[in-house]
């Protein structure tokens, strides 16, 4: 006798998301559904939809209901941290690099929800000119650094010259040599200017199994193919390469001035819930909630000496670093 089918359980949703649990679900009715009114159209998937399918999507949308409302008090935070940024005339850096599929830009979307949206910019920087290529590497990045009582976050930063760059051969051994080398006298002499500015730099880690996995979601769904890229095509092949730069990258850029903070994301929700409580930890901000727990949770925010020593470890042990 076959085993029984196992139904998908409140973690199976989590796992693939569940926005897409949904709409998988639904997308099952047929091709005239769209086309009716919204009692027909709840109608029709009280008919259509199996019990199964009924609980799967009860399961979906309340996993995503709970998620968005254990984020929204830290998103009240972060619009009182905005407010005392724009009333001390503070600045903020936020970098979001990592690897590819690793949740930088669902972050950023979840940082920024209900932020003014006059006093936050975030910069995606595309391929530099020919011109831009001819200059200091730092300097189309210091272009678009805040203003007084500004935010910016940085999705990907000058730290793909450190990583994407060399690993890809976008630029040469000397050019990533000599970035490595004065990367950190550069955000000390234009960032750091005497505690005016915070500079967070965040390296979204995301496991290999994983990251096949959302690579495999985008291929498959139409509203993600967008954002494969030739990168994202070859990130598999080059794992091995890409930790070893993030090991380099974090020895030579990771100081007591300009520290690295890891986030762990195979779980988008921890990640994002953890990246905001580091961001509100970052400053002192008036009007702070006394019952919010802000705790963060070690397990998914690793600092950037403890991420290096546990490479090290595994480079002696296995003959290279795993994460």
């Amino acid at each position: 006798m076959p085993p029984k089918k196992k139904h998908k359980t409140f973690s199976d949703c989590e796992s693939q998301g569940s926005t897409a649990t949904i709409r998988k679900l639904v997308n099952k009715l047929d091709k005239n559904f769209k086309s009716q009114p919204p009692c027909e159209k709840t109608q029709k998937i009280l008919s259509i939809l199996k019990e199964r399918h009924k609980e799967e999507i009860v399961e979906a949308a309340l996993l995503k209901y709970y998620n968005s409302e254990e984020l929204k008090p830290f998103q009240a935070e972060l619009i009182k941290m905005q407010t005392h940024l724009e009333r001390t005339g503070k600045k903020m850096i936020i970098l979001f690099d990592g690897r590819d599929a690793s949740g930088k830009g669902g972050t950023i979307r979840r940082v920024t929800r209900y932020m003014n949206e006059k006093r936050y910019r975030v910069e995606a920087l595309g391929k530099p000119t020919d011109t831009q290529k001819t200059e200091l590497h730092m300097k189309r990045y210091i272009e678009r650094f805040p203003h007084a009582g500004e935010i910016v976050l940085f999705d990907r930063s000058w730290y793909n010259r450190a990583m994407v760059e060399p690993v890809m051969g976008f630029c040469t051994k000397e050019q990533y040599r000599r970035f490595l080398k004065k990367v950190t006298s550069y955000e000390q002499n234009f960032i750091l200017d005497g505690g005016k500015t915070i500079l967070l730099k965040l390296y979204f880690s995301v496991t290999k199994e994983e990251q096949a996995i959302r690579f495999e979601r985008r291929k498959n769904d139409p509203l993600r193919q967008w954002k494969l890229s030739e990168v994202d095509l070859q990130a598999q092949d080059l794992w091995d390469e890409f930790t070893e730069k993030k090991r380099t990258l974090l020895q030579k850029s990771h100081t007591k001035q300009s520290k690295w903070w890891i986030i762990r994301s195979d779980d988008k929700h921890l990640a994002r819930r953890e990246t905001m409580k580091l961001i509100l930890s970052s400053i002192k901000y008036r009007g702070r909630s006394r019952t919010l727990d802000f705790n963060i949770d070690p397990n998914v925010v690793i600092s950037g000496s403890r991420e290096l020593r546990i490479m090290n470890k595994q480079k002696k042990r296995y003959g290279t670093p795993l994460s």
